[in-house]
């Protein structure tokens, strides 16, 4: 049986109107006002269900701010700028970059930061990291792109679009049906089959096309929409964009879907609001939307080899310097946890999005 107060809306619903697709449970699961997964605790840290790379070490934050300042010295130093971070969680990242910006005090002086973030207590905890600095936050980023911008844009997403809501869709002999979340006669959440429908246009790549039977489409509108939308601010008022996110170079062929309570796998369909629900992003969605935009997509390139590229293991070195013997392994235990391609080094990738005018950004070197 569905039990806590979420799964018990939930179920309600679908027993009214029937089964819904997986991006209105993923919405509700995550996002839904109290008892949404990032509504209700801090799901991020040692305490947390994950740790992202900000939290692992202050290399990461610090070589993303680097990479910023060189992206607007590219752009010519405008000022002022936007410098955006989607999904600032606790703040640790935007610390840190701010920190690396030091070492450039016009950019902090022409920077006015926009953070989105859907949480109030991780917003009240990335305020007292971040500090005094005036910043403007959005809870979504549909608000955050809502109003015509008059400043470049400088923008940071890690670990925000695989947090995006997506669709499946399953081949089989009729056609593609959408997998919809239904009822188990015992009340419990299942997947069930939809009825034979067309996908959506975009979906319609030559890979989906030439399908077999039982593979599992994954579908993401709001991914694209961001992306699109993140395009277009470039395009129009120029700017710089970097995303490091876990997926694919390619395809949406197969299921991605994956849910982690404390650190460990859990069912995505069950217990919503307990766990922090994903998907890998295909990142060749993200440059096609950006790219009809105007701009061009750099990437993506793994994890390790863009950190290695900007500077990785000088900064660990320059960090040991002057420690002890315990404090220098455990720098290097975090380096490895970032570049390693059996840890985050290979599975999460970064990409550039750059109005095409602009040649290749620091990391993406062809």
């Amino acid at each position: 049986m569905a039990s806590g107060v979420l799964s018990e809306r939930i179920a309600a619903r679908i027993k009214k109107s029937g089964p819904i697709p997986l991006d209105a449970y993923w919405r509700e699961a995550m996002t839904a006002p109290d008892d949404g997964y990032y509504m209700r605790g801090q799901p991020i840290g040692a305490s947390g269900d994950f740790t992202t790379a900000p939290e692992v070490s202050q290399i990461f934050g610090e070589l993303i701010g680097l990479w910023l300042i060189e992206a607007w010295i590219q752009a010519g130093k405008p000022a002022p700028f936007t410098l955006m971070e989607l999904g600032p969680g606790r703040g640790q990242l935007m610390a840190d970059i701010l920190r690396a910006a030091r070492m450039a005090p016009e950019f902090l002086e022409a920077a006015d930061i926009v953070l989105v973030e859907a949480s109030d207590s991780l917003r009240v905890e990335a305020s007292q990291r971040i500090g005094a600095i005036s910043t403007t936050w959005h809870s979504s980023w549909e608000d955050a792109f809502r109003e015509p911008s008059e400043t470049p844009l400088f923008l940071i997403a890690n670990e925000f679009f695989d947090a995006l809501p997506i669709r499946q869709f399953q081949k089989s002999a009729d056609g593609w049906q959408e997998r919809l979340i239904g009822l188990t006669e015992t009340g419990n959440f299942t997947f069930e089959a939809g009825p034979v429908a067309d996908l959506p246009e975009d979906a319609l790549t030559d890979d989906v096309a030439a399908a077999p039977n039982d593979v599992i489409l994954e579908y993401a509108p709001e991914r694209a929409a961001l992306a699109a939308a993140i395009g277009q601010r470039l395009s129009s008022m120029d700017g710089a964009a970097l995303l490091v996110d876990y997926g694919h170079a390619s395809g949406r062929i197969g299921d991605s879907l994956q849910a982690l309570k404390a650190g460990v796998a859990a069912d995505p369909i069950c217990d919503p609001g307990m766990a922090d629900i994903t998907s890998h992003v295909d990142f060749e969605q993200i440059k096609r939307a950006t790219e009809v935009a105007g701009c061009r997509c750099w990437g993506p390139v793994d994890q390790g080899t863009f950190l290695l590229r900007l500077g990785a293991e000088s900064r660990a070195a320059a960090l040991s310097k002057n420690t002890s013997a315990e404090a220098s392994a455990g720098i290097q235990r975090s380096l490895r946890r970032l570049v390693h391609p059996l840890e985050m080094g290979a599975i999460f990738k970064a990409a550039a999005i750059l109005p095409a005018i602009y040649f290749a950004p620091a990391g993406f070197e062809e």
